[in-house]
């Protein structure tokens, strides 16, 4: 990987296609890759740890910790009451009641044993909240079953209004210490006494992101309402001005890759014109950075903003990028080749991410390949390490702000960048790192620019989640700094030795998506519809099939010739054919019933291993003709292309998990199959339901007789023959596409059925 600063840089379409190459690499490699582009002899490196203990043992000789540091110090996830405790406040977020939220509370603060956490902090704040949690414990676990618990559910009850305001109240101030003001006012006011030591802000309006065109103006509005607040205060170097950070997924409730229309007409002109007002008004403007699927969508809003020519000349256009994310170097590397193609100076904050436990929920979830972020926070550390090389070399163009709570990032940083002091900066996050950037900031004479989200308490939650996650893990830096009991050469190991002598470099504790459901079964593969990378593969699949005409016919025992006359299948979505369907008969529909006998007495008596291992290879078959179901999915069902991955994925979960489950049951208990299934599926599902009822049939045993809804006889056609091809015998799985009176009333009818 080559991504030095002053390499022969390629064209834009080859930096950006270097950035999608790369979202799902190989950790490991990636993690090499970095080590090698850092370029750090061991001396130094073994100088950084050293001067990084140095600065540690600094900030707990000088300095008393922030409310925040002292209470993940004793609150840490490390802690049963720290985990109840973050997952009340994320839980908060979306409870809608009164009555949710007292169970909540309940559940999450009576089993803990605060007493064990009384007077240990050296915070007075954090001492009294442990009081107020050790003694709303003790209100909510009484013990129904001794004496007066009467009277004391009584109290209880009585007592739940003011529980439930005291840990709200609770939130609040725990939120407070991150959140500089309610209004921008506020924030501008509060952050006097800082700016008169030297450092300078950029404010953050609190915000997850529009849901509805009114939020997204809403959002706008205040944004620019900031813009004007600051310009105020405004004077002539813009590195020593307050900034503006924006989140471009506050600018539209459709910012996704799927959503082109609204990405150009609302996004990019907003985003414009919020960046020349504070071009104007000679403030800084850096785009967040937000989750893994949206980092290409951005790029193309901040390639489209850049190169408008009423920014040119104007040094304030900034971009924050997530080192977690093991693409950041080829950004980097593309933003260095923009800044030069326009002849632009930009701002670059380089940052850890906080976005890490939903991009690893999101990987597993969607079931794709690997994971965009790195799973061990010592890999992050190390491409941190890289990027911040690679900023340090780019300073002709990009000016590098480096925001870190971890000192022995700032020491790496100081190391790398030699006697020049004033190209670069460091950030930090209101309410924390205080002690150790002052130190920093005396010591070494660097800048120092502080994050402060402004906005009122409403808003406050999820980003406090997002803090206390990214911060309350015992292997963060600010819950480490605090702690004693580590010490301080401890904390400050070089993490590349760390990295490359860990075994495996990926960590084996966060199983792989497609391992998620292991050993049991391997879950159903996915993509990610908003990364080209993980989507366009599928989109050439599908659209293989875009003139595709399928013929739908009954499948049955024998290979007679269907007997009734084709019928157009007609697409919901556009009008036109997708193909023809041989309706099934009243006669076909009796031979299927009589094979259907002898079909379930040669399945019945196959092995249970052979009958799980069949639905499985129906599953492999689904996953590899992936492209031509969502081809199907969208043509016969209308359905778009989200949907239709969604449908083959669920349709591949129910044949691996009844193969496991059939499996599970025989060993555990073994049964009978039952004779002969009728399985009728919906439309609106019309792969997903119609495979689950039947596997589920299979794999008990049961011989099956499949009728398809009207509207989407095609798609069940296909997956019929991907039952004949992985080995169902011909009578054990019959296929008969109609109508309800023909088809589904005579088979729901004869006796010779056991279940429907």
């Amino acid at each position: 990987m080559s991504v030095g600063a002053h390499s022969i840089l390629p064209a834009s379409s080859e930096t950006r296609a270097a950035v999608r190459a790369r979202y799902a690499v190989d950790e490991a490699e990636a993690v090499r890759d970095l080590a090698r582009l850092l370029d750090l002899s061991a001396d130094r490196r073994k100088a950084v740890s050293a001067e990084a203990a140095r600065i540690i043992q600094r900030v707990r000789d000088d300095t008393n910790p922030t409310m925040i540091e002292a209470f993940l110090d004793e609150y840490g996830l490390s802690t049963d009451e720290g985990v109840g405790l973050m997952c009340l406040a994320e839980a908060l977020l979306r409870v809608p009641d009164a009555e949710t939220i007292d169970d909540l509370i309940e559940d999450k603060i009576a089993p803990s044993d605060w007493s064990a956490h009384l007077g240990n902090s050296f915070s007075p704040l954090v001492n009294a909240s442990t009081w107020a949690l050790m003694l709303t414990g003790r209100v909510l676990g009484s013990d129904p079953s001794r004496p007066a618990a009467g009277a004391r559910r009584l109290i209880k009850r009585l007592g739940e209004p003011l529980v439930r305001t005291a840990v709200g109240q609770a939130m609040k101030i725990m939120g407070q210490q991150f959140v500089l003001g309610q209004t921008i006012e506020d924030g501008i006011k509060r952050a006097e006494k800082l700016r008169a030591k030297g450092y300078t802000y950029s404010y953050d309006m609190l915000g997850e992101g529009a849901r509805t065109e009114a939020d997204a103006q809403a959002f706008y509005d205040s944004y620019a309402h900031a813009i004007n607040e600051i310009a105020k205060i405004a004077k002539g170097n813009i590195r020593d001005n307050a900034g503006i950070s924006v989140k471009l997924s506050a600018l539209s409730p459709r910012y996704l890759t799927t959503h082109r229309a609204a990405i150009n007409e609302q996004v990019i002109p907003r985003c414009l014109k919020l960046a020349q007002m504070a071009a104007k008004a000679k403030v800084g403007f850096n785009i967040d950075a937000e989750e893994q699927d949206r980092l290409d969508v951005s790029l193309d809003v901040v390639d489209a903003v850049l190169a408008d020519e009423s920014l040119k000349g104007w040094d304030g256009f900034g971009v924050v990028v997530q080192a977690y994310g093991k693409r950041a170097p080829m950004v980097l590397q593309h933003l260095y080749w923009l800044a030069g193609r326009l002849d632009r100076k930009i701002m670059v904050r380089l940052v850890k991410g906080a976005y890490w436990d939903t991009e690893i929920k999101l990987a597993q979830e969607l079931g794709v390949a690997s994971f965009p972020v790195f799973t061990r926070k010592v890999n992050t550390d190390v491409s941190y390490m890289s990027c911040a090389k690679m900023l340090l070399d780019m300073r002709d163009r990009i000016y590098p702000q480096f925001a870190t709570h971890n000192a022995h990032t700032c020491a790496a940083v100081l190391e790398m960048a030699g006697n020049d002091r004033d190209g670069f900066e460091f950030q930090r996050l209101h309410g924390m790192g205080e002690s150790l950037h002052e130190i920093v900031r005396q010591q070494a004479g660097t800048r120092c620019r502080i994050y402060a989200p402004c906005g009122p308490h409403k808003d406050l939650l999820a980003y406090l989640v997002r803090r206390l996650l990214e911060n309350g893990a015992n292997s963060s830096f600010v819950n480490q700094i605090v702690n004693e009991d580590i010490s301080p050469a401890a904390i400050a190991t070089d993490p590349v030795d760390r990295a490359l002598a860990t075994d495996p470099i990926q960590n084996p504790g966060i199983c792989l998506p497609r391992d998620l459901f292991k050993p049991a079964r391997e879950n159903s593969r996915g993509c990610r519809i908003e990364e080209p990378a993980s989507v366009l593969p599928l989109i050439e699949a599908r659209d293989r099939f875009a003139d595709t005409k399928w013929t739908a016919r009954p499948v049955l025992a024998g290979d007679a010739a269907p007997e009734a006359a084709a019928k157009d299948v007609i697409s919901p979505a556009d009008g036109s054919i997708v193909g023809q369907v041989h309706e099934a008969t009243a006669n076909e529909v009796a031979r299927a019933l009589d094979a259907a006998q002898g079909g379930f007495e040669e399945w019945s008596q196959t092995p249970v291993a052979t009958r799980a291992a069949t639905l499985r290879r129906v599953a492999d078959l689904y996953e590899e003709n992936m492209g031509e179901f969502c081809a199907i999915a969208t043509r016969e069902a209308g359905k778009i292309l989200v949907d239709g991955v969604a449908e083959v994925r669920e349709a591949v979960d129910f044949l691996r998990y009844y193969a496991c489950e059939a499996e599970r049951l025989e060993a555990e208990d073994p049964g009978r199959a039952r004779g002969i299934f009728v399985c009728i599926s919906p439309w609106n599902f019309p792969l997903a339901i119609f495979t689950g009822q039947i596997a589920a049939a299979l794999a008990a045993g049961n011989a099956v007789l499949a009728k398809p809804a009207e509207q989407t006889p095609i798609i069940a056609a296909r997956a019929a023959e991907m039952f004949r091809e992985a080995g169902v015998p011909a009578a054990a799985f019959q296929l008969l596409p109609g109508d309800g009176p023909t088809v589904g009333g005579p088979l729901t009818a004869d006796p010779r059925i056991a279940g429907v």
